[in-house]
């Protein structure tokens, strides 16, 4: 049994807010995707994105990318993740140009 919510309101077609979860089908489990303003999903993409592949201008997930990005597997401008890659960077393994991590690969780094 999944679960979808979508609003009534939308900005160029796209709903402000849409949340979608999978479902189990024949002891399988199929992710949804959710696409809006506001993305909350098993993959989430949107302006504000929050789920397991979370793609947006800020996204929040284990696996996160986009401008401001927080999650395990973070790739971004502003990230902060246990494996980050971004511009401004932290974390344990950090690649980026201002960064702040354990094992650190950039132009100007710190150490955590």
């Amino acid at each position: 049994m999944g679960f979808e919510y979508r609003s009534a309101q939308s900005w160029r077609g796209v709903p402000l807010v849409h949340i979608a979860f999978g479902r189990r089908e024949g002891g399988r489990y199929r992710a949804a995707r959710a696409r809006g303003v506001i993305a909350v999903g098993d993959t989430a993409q949107g302006v504000i994105a929050i789920g397991v592949v979370a793609l947006g201008v800020v996204a929040v997930g284990p696996v996160a990318l986009g401008l401001v990005t927080l999650g395990v597997v973070s790739v971004g401008v502003v990230t902060v993740g246990v494996v980050a890659v971004g511009v401004i960077a932290a974390g344990v393994v950090v690649v980026g140009i201002r960064t702040a991590g354990v094992v650190v690969a950039a132009l100007i780094a710190g150490r955590a």
